[in-house]
């Protein structure tokens, strides 16, 4: 039961795994990545902070009440002199004033002129753009990681068939030595040597199947899928060099710290603020007590200048510290990436040329192992001198693969480095 509901499980994802056929559905499932999700989470976060800096420029509107008591009584709303003379000639009129009075109103506050307003919603639309460029850049390093795992596990695959058709080499000799052997033509030390060679064959296979599941774990970990085998992919596109694009967060971070550095200047500056008040009062009178209700309004446009803000230059100051920091490492970022790039471009021709080296270099060390395979067959070369040409077939058909590996991984860092689509670079 157990083992069906396994099966159950699994064959969707093996279905799944079956069905990729290109290196871009595998680009497709990056999407779904982890880390482009909350890439894209970062862009949301820097565009809601855009709408919080302008919504500081919408007025505040709120509704209050309170219960005001005092030892003495007080006013519920200010009175000229021509309302008093009337209410103290007479008495029985009541007056607005009382030691309990209930008030219920309203409050709106507006900014008219609030310089850092402005500023720090130009420092979120920087931190959306630099939020926007790491999500691409990230998800340019993410194809370019698939792209090198994938050429791994291909040279592994390649390596993989080298060593199977070594140890079919090294097992039809086998049956040769062990005729010579029974013969009595060769010493049982031949049968030892050539069975040592298998034995290597078998432990450098038992390696390649180590590193062919690194590679697809890899993969696995990026995409969610499992593979069964590498994916054919070519380059149809060639690099496009230029400005170094894989800068952009870091650049367009520096300047959302250059304009919140200057926001926490423009915080000293005067700030004009536009307030409003409108206010119900109720009471008893204090001279006759009999229940009095009163309105009144008020609007004023205030002026404010800091003077002396301790808190706020030190804020100026982290800030200050905040953007030489960031100006520090754009340098560092830059110094690496420009020599990075051009120890890649200077390499990848060398590459290139050690690729078609080695190919040529594989059919001439073919040839030499059949000429080789003939003269042992005669008698006229010894098992151990047999074995070092199969050796230095497998090596040099093991260079041509990791060449050809290294080809891909260097182009797709430079792909990174530059900015390009490695969408449209591989197919």
């Amino acid at each position: 039961m157990i083992r069906y509901l396994v099966i159950l499980i699994l064959f969707p994802l093996l279905l799944h795994a079956q069905g990729i056929k290109s290196i871009h559905e595998l680009f497709d499932s990056l999407k779904t990545n982890p880390q482009t999700l909350r890439d894209q989470i970062n862009m949301e976060r820097a565009e809601v902070g855009e709408n919080l800096a302008y919504s500081n420029l919408f007025p505040t509107i709120k509704l209050f009440g309170k219960y005001d008591y005092s030892t003495d009584p007080s006013g519920m709303q200010p009175l000229t002199p021509n309302e008093m003379f009337p209410m103290i000639k007479d008495q029985t009129i009541p007056q607005p004033f009382s030691e309990r009075i209930l008030r219920a109103g309203a409050t709106i506050s507006m900014p008219i002129f609030v310089k850092s307003i402005f500023t720090m919603a130009s420092k979120a639309k920087m931190m959306y753009k630099s939020a926007e460029s790491k999500k691409y850049i990230n998800l340019l390093k993410n194809e370019a990681i698939l792209v090198g795992a994938n050429a791994n596990l291909l040279y592994m695959e390649n390596l993989e068939k080298a060593l199977d058709k070594k140890k079919n080499s090294l097992l039809k000799t086998k049956e040769i030595v062990d005729i010579k052997v029974k013969e009595g033509r060769a010493p049982e030390s031949a049968q030892l040597k050539i069975n040592s060679g298998i034995n290597s064959v078998d432990i450098m296979k038992n390696e390649v199947t180590v590193n062919k599941e690194k590679a697809l774990q890899l993969i696995n970990s990026l995409t969610g899928i499992r593979l069964e085998q590498s994916i054919p992919m070519k380059q149809v596109e060639n690099l496009l060099e230029g400005k170094i694009k894989a800068l952009e967060p870091l650049r367009n971070k520096l300047m959302a710290d250059s304009l919140a550095y200057r926001a926490e200047k423009e915080k000293l500056w005067p700030v004009l603020v536009l307030n409003g008040n409108y206010n119900f009062s109720f009471a008893d009178a204090y001279n006759n007590n009999i229940a009095v209700k009163e309105k009144f309004g008020t609007v004023s446009l205030t002026l404010s200048v800091p003077l002396f803000t301790m808190t706020q230059y030190r804020k100026i100051e982290q800030e200050g510290l905040l953007l030489k920091a960031t100006e520090t490492e754009m340098k560092k970022m830059n110094l690496q990436l420009r020599s990075q790039a051009i120890q890649l471009k200077n390499s990848l021709p060398i590459i290139i040329e050690s690729i078609s080296l080695y190919k040529k270099s594989v059919g001439n060390k073919e040839k030499l192992l059949k000429i080789a395979r003939v003269s042992y067959d005669s008698g006229r070369m010894s098992v151990e001198d047999y074995l070092k040409y199969e050796d230095d077939l497998l090596m040099e058909r093991a260079k041509l693969y990791k060449a050809q590996a290294s080809q891909w991984q260097t182009t797709m860092k430079l792909a990174v480095i530059f900015g390009n689509n490695i969408e449209e670079i591989v197919k």
